[in-house]
């Protein structure tokens, strides 16, 4: 499945301007990217994927490029995915990138110990 190499681009660019470390995995069919080894942002297809966490699911919803992200008939808890005429504009990128990066210091991380 491919991805939007461009929107990998454009967060790529986004989190080296701020000097944020991060680390790329190609997974679930995209890209994800990962800070403190915890998954901050992604590519599925054409759409962002952000993890916004759960205490501002709710405000992210409500506006109207987001959606549940559901891989598998659930939605998955503190998720969205975000719809390309949501994100056209860098301003609208950095909104949800920055929700991702203010909940990404309380998310676990996913890396086995």
């Amino acid at each position: 499945m491919a991805f939007d190499e461009f929107l990998g681009e454009r967060i790529r660019n986004h989190l080296n301007q701020k000097s944020i470390p991060f680390i790329e995995k190609k997974m679930m069919g995209g890209l994800c990217f990962m800070v403190d080894d915890k998954m901050l942002a992604g590519v599925v297809k054409d759409h962002l994927m952000a993890r916004v966490g759960p205490d501002q699911y709710e405000e992210a919803m409500e506006l109207k490029a987001a959606r549940p992200m559901d891989f598998t008939g659930r939605p998955m808890k503190g998720y969205v995915f975000v719809d390309p005429e949501g994100i056209d504009r860098e301003d609208e990128l950095e909104y949800w990138l920055q929700l991702c990066l203010n909940f990404n210091p309380q998310a676990k991380s996913s890396k086995k110990k």
